[in-house]
């Protein structure tokens, strides 16, 4: 009884669980190029942002991403088609204007011969980018970022808040934008032509700096950057601690993404940096004198959130490893396969539309 009280009655869900749930959808896109879990990724991320945003102007951020991966794949296009290899398929669409480069440059040409493998991969290879920059504006819109960073390490507060501005940085642009456009067409302007561009830019930048000075003045009212006293050696602890951590993370990641690297650069050389990196954390926390009130609770609903997201990976990497041709777009011009693993782990992913309570509004 109390675990379905936890799931419909309204709260805001931890700002972390969000986070992970879209950190593992992005995982499953960067290992695959295969258009038919690309593009179910999308759609899911999508429908448990319809589902369970709140009415918070930075909610509505997932658009504007989405429009951005829109962009990225047309460009990816264009740029395939100007400057692809000489020797990229067979299949010729059309013929463009080529100019000659020197020597140095052989291999590469600037325009001529668009074959449609050239155009297929460049469209796949988009997608794949686009599908994470949605996962992140996921995260974006369901997670209140000014929430997620009352729960980061104390080692990390510094960093944590240049990353909380910047990622709150273009959900209130959009906000600006749409707000200042809106006060336009109630005065008769068009927003779409280019004078009512440049009447739209500046309110947004004039918005933007105020947010700025705003900003600096809570930070510095509420003694941001003061931490409490500290040795040398504990600094030098920390820094040693959270750099060999950070360099075992990237190394394990690296080896978890490319299939082909060495066993021990994998999992093992990322769960032992996680954990030379947390015991840094865990030094360098006792330098900042924070407390927290009314800490968040981390229940029934932020575990089941994290296990979707976190599963729809599994299911990417497991089938990446055993099948690497389920996953890779060898071939532009075959049909995709259906990879029903990786599809299954990512139909999961679509619980938190369910599973998560009901958003209480504006959370703030």
């Amino acid at each position: 009884m109390r675990a379905v009280h936890q799931i419909t009655m309204p709260r805001a869900l931890h700002p972390g669980a969000w986070w992970l749930w879209a950190l593992g959808l992005a995982a499953a896109a960067s290992r695959t190029t295969n258009p038919v879990p690309l593009l179910l990724i999308i759609a899911v991320t999508a429908y448990v942002v319809a589902a369970r945003r709140t009415d918070d102007p930075w909610s509505r951020a997932y658009a504007a991403f989405l429009k951005l991966a829109l962009l990225i794949i047309v460009i990816r296009i264009v740029l395939q088609g100007l400057l692809s290899s000489s020797s990229q398929g067979e299949t010729v669409l059309f013929t463009l204007p080529e100019l000659p480069l020197p020597d140095c440059l052989a291999g590469i040409k600037l325009g001529g011969e668009v074959t449609a493998e050239a155009v297929l991969a460049a469209t796949y290879s988009g997608l794949q980018l686009g599908t994470i920059l949605c996962c992140v504006g996921a995260a974006n819109s369901l997670a209140s970022a000014r929430r997620l960073l009352a729960h980061l390490p104390g080692a990390l507060y510094e960093a944590g808040v240049a990353c909380v501005v910047a990622l709150t940085f273009a959900p209130q642009l959009v906000a600006d934008a749409a707000r200042t456009r809106q006060a336009h067409r109630l005065r008769g302007h068009r927003p779409g032509t280019l004078s009512g561009l440049r009447r739209t830019a500046l309110p947004v930048l004039e918005g933007a700096l105020d947010r700025s000075i705003e900003l600096a003045a809570a930070m510095d009212s509420r003694g941001y950057g003061r931490t409490t006293d500290a040795d040398r050696g504990s600094r030098r602890r920390t820094g040693l601690l959270v750099g060999a951590g950070l360099l075992g993370i990237g190394v394990g990641g690296y080896g978890m993404l490319d299939g082909g690297a060495e066993q021990w650069r994998g999992l093992p050389t990322l769960m032992l940096g996680a954990a030379v990196a947390g015991a840094g954390l865990a030094v360098g926390g006792r330098r900042t004198g924070r407390t927290r009130y009314r800490p968040e609770p981390w229940a029934l609903p932020e575990l089941l959130v994290v296990a979707s997201g976190l599963l729809a990976a599994v299911a990417m990497f497991v089938t990446a490893a055993n099948d690497p041709a389920l996953v890779t777009m060898v071939d532009p011009l075959a049909v995709p396969d259906v990879p029903w693993l990786v599809v299954a782990g990512i139909v999961i992913a679509i619980a938190p539309a369910w599973v998560a309570p009901p958003p209480k509004g504006a959370s703030g």
